[in-house]
């Protein structure tokens, strides 16, 4: 049976007893862990200890007071955390942890899920308390985007979220604008609220297009080229990575769009004395707002990684 050295945390002075407990951390190697004994929850440990160290180790609660608290902690295998993009891809599901917790999963899916919580000042702990139960259950989703062919999922987008997109720009175009004219002089907000609209669909109009014209074609010249054995096709472009870092960049750039838009709208919640019109249109930004997660999610962490892997295979 396993011997995990135990350090009672509760018999130390002050002062030396983070100290202490790092040094022990520091002398383990992966895989290996040891439990503190406290007499109060030592959860700022655990945040001293992911802000100094990365997100490296595991912190489970062997017992939680209400006398003494016993907390497990083992040093990772290995240092390299799966990105937010990753466990997205791998479980669309835990899209909606992310999304209930305010982290960003499409724009900064390339975080780890340690670092978002950082960055917001996020609590760790119910994110990840979040995401474990989400493990125990079963997936009913029949959507696996992360095992289509690229050609399979590069049609998806299109016929999906291009077409949503499309369709969509030109309702809220009129919904946004007849608010702002309406309701501006009350809600001077609204006012903004249409411009920065009208700033992301044109800003989603050429996206979409260089992605249709350029970039897409090129993905399935790809899957082709490798099913028939061949090199990598020609393009004027250079590497694939190329067109990529451009797409991502604009896709920060919508995603920075409409986080304003949020704040702007209080997380659409219309005011009070608002009409139809007014409720609408902010429903309507938020159902686009929400295709658009999605979207992103599926070009930045799914399609675009495996086409760049694709390319270097070839």
């Amino acid at each position: 049976m396993e011997t995990i050295a135990t350090i009672d945390v509760t018999i130390i002075e002050p002062k030396l007893k983070h100290p202490t407990i790092f040094k022990k951390f520091d002398s383990l190697n992966g895989g290996e862990a040891f439990i503190i004994l406290n007499d109060h929850d030592p959860k700022p440990l655990y945040y001293q200890l992911l802000g100094e160290r990365g997100n490296i180790f595991t912190w489970d609660y062997i017992e939680a007071g209400p006398e003494q608290w016993l907390v497990k902690i083992k040093r990772n295998d290995s240092s390299s955390e799966p990105s937010i993009g990753e466990l997205v891809a791998k479980d669309f599901r835990k899209a909606e942890i992310f999304k209930k917790h305010n982290i960003d999963f499409c724009c900064g899916g390339k975080k780890t899920v340690a670092q978002a919580c950082i960055d917001k000042n996020i609590d760790f702990l119910a994110v990840d308390a979040d995401l474990k139960k989400l493990e125990v259950t079963n997936s009913t989703s029949s959507e696996r985007f992360n095992e289509w062919s690229l050609d399979f999922l590069v049609d998806y987008i299109l016929n999906t979220h291009h077409e949503y997109v499309k369709n969509s720009i030109p309702i809220l175009k009129e919904y946004t604008s007849k608010v702002a004219k309406v309701h501006g002089a009350a809600h001077p907000e609204v006012i903004t609220i249409a411009a920065k609209f009208q700033l992301a669909a044109e800003e989603l109009d050429e996206h979409m297009l260089k992605e249709e014209k350029i970039l897409f074609p090129f993905i399935k010249e790809l899957v082709a080229a490798k099913s028939n054995n061949l090199n990598s096709p020609y393009t004027s472009f250079g590497t694939i990575k190329n067109p990529i870092q451009m797409m991502e960049h604009e896709h920060d750039a919508v995603g920075d769009i409409f986080k304003e838009i949020v704040e702007l709208s209080n997380n659409y919640t219309p005011p009070e004395d608002s009409c139809t019109t007014y409720k609408v249109s902010f429903l309507k930004l938020k159902e686009f707002e929400e295709d658009l997660h999605q979207h992103i999610h599926l070009e930045n962490n799914i399609l675009f990684p495996k086409s760049i892997l694709l390319e270097s295979e070839l």
